[in-house]
């Protein structure tokens, strides 16, 4: 070896140089050699980083984008450690990604669930309460016809009388099957018809008939109340009978066309 001072060949392994003295220190290892690098075709994929993007990809669902990021940063960490091994880190970025985004997003998602499921819900409402409206007013019609048809029985003992058939008393075919069914229910409602006692020849001159929701606050908030007189009437919360308030309505005779 040469000395880095005087450049005197001297023996290999010589701490000191025999000529000028000065120290040459002790040699340096040989580096340990590089591992060869993991081929793609032998890594595998991290099954935390794919269970981060699927979790992400569902990030409306909470808690699941919780789980995206929880999975995402530890399959992260895993990958790391693989020395290669592992693969998949783009999945678990991605995954990350969604779920940061999710939690973020799920507290507008609230808000305006918050203000539309109210919102939809009366609505609903207000549409039953407008079908069970008409259906009343059919019925009023239908048994106005029906004791205009059956003069000598009057009104019908039953709203079953009112349903299809052969058009006679016993079957009028005034209103739908639904309606001509026994406590038959629609949009929610169900409705009850009673006939009133017989008069001293035979006649049933009265009827009442009641539409209330069978999930009151769910699917109406009113009950409705007819008879004869063909006044549709309303409570709000509790049955509706004669003396309700009336809505506004025309007469059933004033009704140039029954619902179909």
């Amino acid at each position: 070896m040469i000395c880095r001072y005087c450049a005197a060949e001297i023996a290999d392994g010589s701490q000191f140089c025999t000529k000028c003295g000065a120290p040459l220190g002790v040699a340096m290892p040989a580096a340990a050699p590089l591992s060869a690098p993991i081929p793609p075709w032998e890594q595998k994929t991290s099954g935390m980083a794919i269970a981060s993007l699927i979790c992400g990809c569902l990030f409306f669902l909470f808690p699941v984008p919780v789980a995206a990021i929880v999975l995402g940063h530890l399959a992260l960490s895993e990958i790391r450690k693989s020395a290669g091994k592992l693969k998949g880190q783009g999945m678990a970025i991605a995954g990350l990604v969604l779920g940061y985004g999710g939690v973020v997003f799920i507290p507008f998602i609230l808000i305006i669930a918050a203000i539309a499921i109210p919102n939809l819900l009366r609505a609903k409402m207000a549409a039953n309460e407008a079908v069970a409206v008409g259906s009343v007013r059919t019925y009023n019609t239908a048994l106005a016809e029906y004791a205009a048809k059956c003069a000598d029985q009057g009104y019908p003992a039953s709203n079953t009388n009112l349903g299809p058939g052969n058009g006679d008393c016993e079957r009028a075919n005034l209103v739908d099957a639904r309606l001509g069914a026994s406590n038959p229910v629609k949009s929610g409602y169900v409705f009850f018809y009673q006939a009133g006692t017989r008069d001293d020849a035979g006649h049933i001159t009265h009827y009442t008939i009641n539409a209330d929701p069978f999930q009151g606050g769910v699917k109406g908030v009113r009950h409705f109340f007819t008879d004869e007189t063909g006044v549709i009437r309303y409570e709000i919360d509790r049955p509706a009978d004669k003396d309700s308030s009336p809505l506004d309505q025309v007469a059933p005779t004033d009704i140039p066309e029954k619902e179909q």
